[in-house]
């Protein structure tokens, strides 16, 4: 797909730098670093629904689950 953004230049002239040390076209590049700002964002998305499901819960562990993590943790000595 096609897409028309616009970029500061500072920023467009490190990404072409970039580029080109990398050997990647504009477009991989952008691509790439787009792919990582999604994906970045998807995991905020996992923990904010998390927190969700935990809210609901009124912020309590079931009794087993709270015992059974408990149990997984190592001995430590501090």
């Amino acid at each position: 797909m096609k897409v028309a953004i616009s970029v500061p230049d500072p920023i467009f002239r490190e990404a072409e730098s970039l580029a080109a040390a990398l050997r990647k076209s504009r477009s991989e590049l952008y691509a790439e670093a787009l792919a990582g700002f999604v994906r970045k964002h998807a995991a905020h998305d996992i923990t904010r629904r998390l927190n969700a499901v935990h809210d609901r819960q009124g912020g309590e562990l079931d009794p087993a689950l709270a015992a059974a993590q408990f149990e997984s943790l190592p001995d430590e000595t501090w």
